[in-house]
């Protein structure tokens, strides 16, 4: 495996983790059964999520987080391109889970449980790489947005999904 590869696969690692949670979520809470109200709430709870991770992208794409979280974990830096692409592919992907939560699509919940979670570990994980690395580490500013965004989305889904394994 070329260490670029390696790189991507190890620094990548921690978000099986996120997204087993989410599978777990996916499975055990069931179908959309939300009313029309708490729907919308949680529309919008999504949209401002993945409008908040957008800017965290932005954060860290700006002040080099796919070189230094690598080079922290002692793996080769990520290329610019995967960056971007990766995140890029994550946001539309959110982007359309909401018109999939609209439709009361139990499959949108996947990727929906995966942002909440994510975010939240996102607001936990930097400031313990900032103080690991004595400063400042990318990310650092919005993730505390992230994750109070990401806590309010994971309120929201509990409430619209029925608690029942199945869909």
């Amino acid at each position: 495996m070329s260490e670029g590869i390696r790189s991507i696969v190890l620094g990548t690692a921690g978000l099986w983790i996120a997204l087993g949670v989410a599978l777990v979520l996916t499975l055990t809470r069931g179908r959309v059964m939300g009313d029309a109200t708490q729907l919308r709430t949680a529309m919008r709870a999504a949209i401002i999520a993945v409008l908040v991770q957008g800017a965290h992208f932005a954060e860290e794409l700006a002040t080099g987080f796919h070189r230094r979280f690598p080079e922290l974990l002692g793996l080769e830096p990520w290329p610019a391109g995967f960056f971007v692409s990766f995140n890029l592919f994550w946001l539309a992907i959110w982007g359309l889970s909401i018109w999939g939560l609209a439709a009361r699509r139990w499959l949108a919940l996947f990727p929906l449980w995966l942002l909440g979670v994510a975010s939240v570990v996102n607001a936990l994980a930097h400031p313990a790489l900032s103080l690991r690395a004595g400063s400042y580490f990318p990310g650092l500013l919005s993730s505390l947005f992230v994750g109070i965004a990401g806590a309010v989305l994971l309120g929201h889904l509990v409430r619209v999904t029925d608690g029942r394994a199945g869909a």
